[in-house]
């Protein structure tokens, strides 16, 4: 289906407010930093410049690779290596963008950085209005093979959809043959590198939902919540931070029932799998009749 103006305005429109936060991120966030604090400056910046919050931000340490954003309470502080993920979505049309910052005193994870950096932007300047899957993720394996490091093979950029951060589409970042074709689409360019195995496991559940399905339930208080969900957030990922902060009562007790009875879904922290640190880097790109990296 080609892309319709009002589609390609709004991405692009949310992939310059994504920018302008990534850059505002990248200046203010410190070592020892509280990533509640990191989380909640990034939540009003997008806010303060016209956009919607796409997802909650993933700030992601060291060997945590994915889907961890702070809770309401927590005092964990940015150290090491830090993952910085966030989205911004205009009329549901969403803007992914990823960087990493190196917070160790000796430059430890410069290197890695750079070398994930780089990856992207081949990957980025090898499209064109034909290019397919497979074209992106055989330009990301070669600029890391001969490195001491390794892409994460069971992580990937994505499609993107309206109010869908996952769409369907996988975009690997290892050699493979897949022919779908990236014209007319939204999609996020996501390299993760690591230092060790190069896979990632599910970890412990974290802070961040998304409803999976509609039914009804009894209990008035989560019939509340529901509400709410449905109504703000729709399809696209919510953490408990942001109902929180509603002053909705028995979250707990809520989040829980929903997740058990299927009608919310909790995701998982994603670990790597041999505890070595991963560093990740994306921009989203848009293919009509030209390629767009949008969060430029």
């Amino acid at each position: 289906m080609i892309m319709q103006s009002k589609e390609i305005e709004s991405y692009q429109k949310a992939g310059k407010i994504a920018a302008k936060v990534k850059d505002y991120a990248k200046n203010f966030i410190k070592k020892d930093m509280l990533l509640n604090d990191i989380a909640d400056k990034i939540d009003k910046k997008i806010e303060e410049l016209g956009g919607e919050l796409a997802f909650p931000v993933n700030l992601s340490l060291n060997e945590i690779a994915a889907h961890y954003t702070p809770s309401f309470d927590d005092k964990t502080k940015a150290e090491g290596l830090l993952k910085v993920d966030l989205g911004v979505s205009i009329d549901g049309y969403i803007a992914d963008v990823a960087f990493s910052l190196d917070l160790t005193e000796n430059g430890e994870f410069k290197e890695m950085i750079e070398l994930n950096e780089a990856a992207l932007e081949n990957a980025l300047e090898k499209l064109n209005a034909d290019s397919v899957v497979g074209d992106i993720s055989d330009v990301i394996q070669k600029k890391v093979l001969g490195s001491k490091y390794s892409v994460v093979k069971n992580l990937s950029g994505h499609s993107l959809g309206r109010n869908l951060i996952h769409a369907g589409i996988t975009i690997s970042n290892y050699k493979n043959d897949s022919k779908v074709k990236l014209k007319n689409m939204a999609f996020a360019v996501e390299p993760f590198l690591t230092t060790g195995v190069g896979e990632v496991y599910s970890g412990k559940k974290g802070e961040i939902f998304r409803l999976n399905k509609e039914q009804q339930v009894r209990d008035k208080d989560a019939r509340e919540v529901l509400k709410f969900i449905k109504e703000n957030y729709k399809t696209k990922p919510f953490c408990k931070r942001w109902l929180e902060k509603q002053g909705f009562k028995k979250l707990n007790f809520i989040l829980k029932l929903l997740v058990t009875d299927g009608i919310l879904h909790n995701y998982s922290i994603l670990v790597e799998k041999s505890k070595k640190p991963v560093s990740q880097a994306e921009h989203t790109v848009i293919i009509h009749d030209k390629v767009e990296v949008v969060t430029r």
